[in-house]
């Protein structure tokens, strides 16, 4: 198969379940809830090292929001419930909270169960914090220097889907770079679905376990790396291809993942200088979805 010219291989992206939750940041100025998005999902980018996958969904107009101010959708997603409950209380208290003039909703269509964040996050206002009824909402005031910060009492979860991915490979490194972002641009517009590495770009592409060196739960994909190869036995890479980026999708169910993967796949091809769109599995030993690249299209 071939879009606009560029072969799309006959192979598959191997996804696997994860707990997602999805919530809505305001704030008085559409620069301020950006600035608290972007606190929150840091440090997000795979649970193979850090506490949580997390990234920007999409920005939400005032018109649209539950107190008439602008916003910004976050998901925050983990492998165990009690984990990502964790990580919700810690990144909303942390990282919201203390961001000037902000508010947070519960953004999940549909959600599996519901945690109690805010209700636990209440107790910080030391008894002078109160209920208000928002839209049909109940949401937490809680006084601070600057004014109220307001919270849901409690945000929805549901099972999603993450590890969902494509490969972009290029004839040189600035080719691929331009295809990546343009993808990654062409996913922000799919609702329900992030790019949680930096930039949406990943850099790094990684197997399972180690070659090498027992003591690692990950390392690098060597058969996957530009510069080995004329070195490693196996290279997937072809000869005329110097630039492959990596594009990681996490999402609030299949659906999501695959019209993600469709969009950024699509705007990688316009760029010139794209050669091969592949993507990464492990032979269905990691996750039980299999997202095959020819029938996205």
């Amino acid at each position: 198969m071939e879009i606009n010219g560029v072969e799309i291989e006959d192979n598959f992206a191997e996804a696997f379940g994860i707990k997602v939750s999805r919530i809505l940041i305001t704030a008085a100025t559409k620069k301020l809830a950006l600035v608290a998005a972007t606190e929150a999902t840091g440090y997000g980018t795979s649970v193979i090292g850090c506490p949580a996958e997390a990234g920007i969904d999409g920005y939400v107009p005032p018109q649209k929001t539950p107190d008439g101010r602008p916003g910004y959708v976050i998901m925050i997603c983990n492998m165990n419930k009690d984990k990502l409950d964790h990580e919700l209380l810690e990144r909303v208290g942390m990282c919201i909270l203390t961001a000037a003039t902000t508010a947070v909703f519960d953004w999940m269509d549909e959600p599996d169960e519901k945690l109690k964040t805010g209700q636990k996050l209440k107790f910080f206002g030391d008894g002078y914090e109160q209920t208000l009824d928002i839209q049909g909402r109940k949401v937490h005031s809680i006084p601070l220097m600057s004014g109220d910060f307001l919270v849901e009492a409690e945000l929805g979860i549901r099972a999603g889907v993450a590890g969902g991915n494509f490969f972009i490979l290029a004839q040189n490194q600035p080719a691929g770079l331009l295809a990546a972002d343009a993808a990654v641009d062409a996913i922000a517009a799919v609702p329900g679905a992030i790019t949680p590495f930096p930039g949406g770009i990943v850099a790094s592409g990684s197997k399972v376990g180690s070659t090498k060196y027992k003591f690692l739960g990950a390392s690098t994909n060597e058969k996957m790396c530009v510069t080995l190869k004329d070195e490693v036995e196996g290279c997937q890479i072809p000869e005329d291809v110097n630039g492959v980026y990596e594009i990681v999708i996490d999402g609030v169910d299949e659906d999501a993942v695959k019209a993600a993967m469709k969009a950024g796949i699509e705007a990688a091809v316009k760029i010139a200088g794209v050669i091969q769109i592949s993507a990464g599995n492990f032979g269905g030993n990691l996750g039980k979805y299999q997202i095959k690249l020819h029938e996205l299209f």
